[in-house]
């Protein structure tokens, strides 16, 4: 069972390099299984983090692997968006490049302060991720944008908010910080309740 979240991770990002030869090597017939390794890789991304509470053997190194697998699932959604429906992307790009800025400063600042990633896994995040599964199931899978789209940039904007302020106020580096009133509790020195669906 302890070693079930680390094989979790490995398919996730097993799953990413399929999805890229599929998107490259396949293309437009392959729109369906991409879809489905997409809902695969969220599939395993909510259990690795439940199953490794559970056994206990949630740590440091592993969510700093969940995340970074994360971000490497995701890029590889995002590429194959882009080859399978260039149009579509070039027309959202100024919203797309804003959500990598984002991104991109929730690790920067990050690595300025604690010289390490962010691994927050925040609620937020986690809300992201689940508009982010919709987005790309229209985007893929039906070739459109829409509300989706807007829904995913607009909670990405409030996520990556959420996760900056998590590491300004942390007074050190954590792992799994719920959101930034949870960063503010741990810096007055109060503890919270864990919970093996959560963090």
């Amino acid at each position: 069972m302890k070693n079930i979240p680390y094989i979790l991770i490995a398919s996730r990002f097993a799953a990413a390099l399929i999805i890229l030869y599929l998107g490259y090597c396949i293309g437009e017939g392959a729109r369906g299984y991409i879809v489905g390794l997409m809902y695969f890789g969220i599939f395993t991304d909510v259990f690795d983090g439940i199953i490794a509470r559970k056994t206990g053997v949630s740590s440091e190194k592993l969510r700093r692997l969940d995340s970074q697998v994360d971000l490497i699932f995701w890029l590889s959604l995002g590429c194959i968006s882009y080859q399978l429906n260039p149009e579509l992307i070039k027309g959202e790009w100024k919203s797309i490049l804003f959500i990598f800025i984002m991104e991109a400063s929730c690790y920067i600042i990050s690595i300025w302060k604690f010289g390490k990633e962010t691994c927050t896994h925040a609620f937020l995040a986690k809300i992201w991720g689940l508009s982010l599964l919709l987005a790309f199931t229209y985007l893929i899978g039906f070739q459109e944008t829409g509300w989706p789209f807007y829904l995913s940039v607009t909670l990405g904007l409030i996520s990556h908010i959420d996760v900056i302020l998590i590491i300004l106020i942390l007074p050190q580096w954590r792992y799994d910080v719920p959101s930034c009133y949870h960063a503010w509790m741990i810096r007055k020195g109060k503890k919270r309740r864990k919970t093996i669906f959560f963090n």
